[in-house]
C-alpha cells in the first residue's frame, strides 16, 4: 500500500507498501511532457510479504514562499463511475473531489489535463475552492497520477552518503538509466516478484513530473517545464541488475509491476523547496533509512537541464530521481530469497 501527502504550508510526501505480491505469478535523452525523474532511494530484498513505510517530510523551512493550498491531483476509478477519473485530494481526510463532475468538459486522464496548461488547472483551483462533495478514499481506487507516460527517465548514484556506503566514487555526471512504462502500476497495487529472481529490492524515490517539451534547456529556466511532484518506488532485481544481462541494469529495473506511482501529482507551487525534503523508509516499523533530498548530488534543475540536450521527455513522463542513504545490499543478514 502506498499514499503520497504534501499538505498545508509543509510539504509532506509519504508512501507505504504492503506486499511485494505473489512470486509465482506472474547524448541526451528525449524528455517530454508526463516523463518522470527518479532518486534511487533504498533497496532490500525480502519474502513475499513485507511490509514497507516510506515517508518524505518537510526539513524546517528554508524558503519564505507559503502555498496558499496544496494542489493534489489524482487519477481514480469507482464502481459506480464510468472509467477512469480525475480528482483532487481535499482536506484533511484527503477525501476526493470528482473534477470530472465538478465540469465534465475536463478530460479523464492526467496526461491530457497537463497538455491543456493553465486551462485545466484554473478549473482544478476553482474546485479546490469551493464546496463540493468528496468521495471516501475506501470509495475509490487510485491510478497511477500518470498512465502510459512517454519515458520514465531515472537518475542512479546521486546521494553523497549512498555513494560513500557503495564505496562508490560520487558522479561527476548524472548516470541516466530508464524503467520502461509499463513497469508502472497505482500505489496501493500489489508488486509482483517474478520467480526468475532472487533478489528484488525495492527504493523509495521523489518524481519530477515533466509538464512541458524543451530542449537544450537552461538550468535556471528548468522549472518552468516541471508540473509536479509525486512517490515512486523504484523495485529493482539485483541479481539481474548487477550480474545478468552483461551487467545492464535495464531488465533488473523493468519487470512488470517495479514502478508503483503515487497515489497524488502534487503541483509545484504546493512545494516551496523539493530540495528540503526529509526521506524516512521503514520495513515493518523500523526506520532503514533517514535522509534528505537536500543531499543530493544533482539537483532537480541541474538534472532536467542534463537531460533535456536531447529532448525533455513528453509531458506526464515521471523523471525519477534517487535518494537513498542506505540499500539493502550493504546491510548484511538482512536480505533473505524471495
Amino acid at each position: 500500500m502506498w499514499c503520497a501527502r504534501m499538505g498545508g504550508g509543509v510539504t509532506d510526501l509519504g508512501c507505504s507498501l504492503r506486499n511485494f505480491g505473489d512470486p509465482h505469478h506472474g547524448s541526451g535523452l528525449p524528455l517530454s511532457p508526463g516523463s518522470a525523474f527518479s532518486l534511487q532511494a533504498l533497496m532490500l530484498g525480502f519474502g513475499a510479504r513485507r511490509l514497507l513505510t516510506a515517508l518524505l517530510q518537510p526539513q524546517p523551512q528554508r524558503w519564505p514562499l507559503q502555498p496558499s493550498r496544496d494542489m493534489r491531483l489524482v487519477q481514480f476509478q469507482a464502481p459506480h463511475l464510468a472509467g477512469p477519473r480525475l480528482g483532487l485530494e481535499s482536506g484533511n481526510d484527503r477525501g476526493v473531489i470528482d473534477l470530472n463532475a465538478f465540469d465534465s468538459t475536463l478530460p479523464k486522464t492526467m496526461i491530457e489535463f497537463l497538455e491543456q496548461g493553465e486551462a485545466t488547472l484554473s478549473v482544478a483551483r476553482r474546485a479546490l475552492t469551493a464546496s463540493l462533495p468528496t468521495l471516501l478514499r475506501s470509495e475509490v481506487t487510485f491510478l497511477p497520477p500518470v498512465t502510459r507516460p512517454d519515458k520514465v527517465v531515472c537518475v542512479g548514484m546521486n546521494y553523497v552518503d549512498h555513494c560513500k556506503e557503495q564505496k562508490v566514487p560520487v558522479p561527476k555526471e548524472p548516470i541516466i538509466f530508464s524503467k520502461f512504462a509499463s513497469s508502472i502500476v497505482g500505489p496501493y497495487d500489489e508488486v509482483v516478484l517474478p520467480p526468475e529472481s532472487q533478489e528484488v529490492d525495492w527504493e523509495v524515490e521523489l518524481a519530477v513530473i515533466i509538464g512541458k517539451k524543451g530542449k537544450h534547456i537552461k538550468a535556471t529556466d528548468a522549472m518552468a517545464h516541471v508540473a509536479g511532484f509525486t512517490v515512486a518506488h523504484d523495485v529493482s532485481a539485483r541479481d539481474w541488475q548487477m550480474r545478468r544481462n552483461g551487467k545492464q541494469w535495464l531488465l533488473g529495473k523493468t519487470f512488470d509491476t517495479f514502478c508503483p506511482l503515487g497515489p497524488a501529482l502534487v503541483t509545484k507551487d504546493s512545494v516551496p523547496d523539493p530540495h528540503n525534503l526529509k526521506i524516512c523508509c521503514r520495513v515493518n516499523g523500523e526506520v532503514v533509512q533517514s535522509s534528505s533530498t537536500s543531499q543530493m548530488v544533482f539537483k532537480t534543475e541541474e538534472l532536467i537541464a542534463w537531460v533535456s540536450q536531447g529532448r525533455l521527455p513528453d509531458r506526464d513522463a515521471p523523471r525519477c530521481r534517487c535518494i537513498p542513504e542506505t540499500s539493502g545490499l550493504s546491510q548484511e543478514g538482512r536480505r533473505s530469497p524471495v
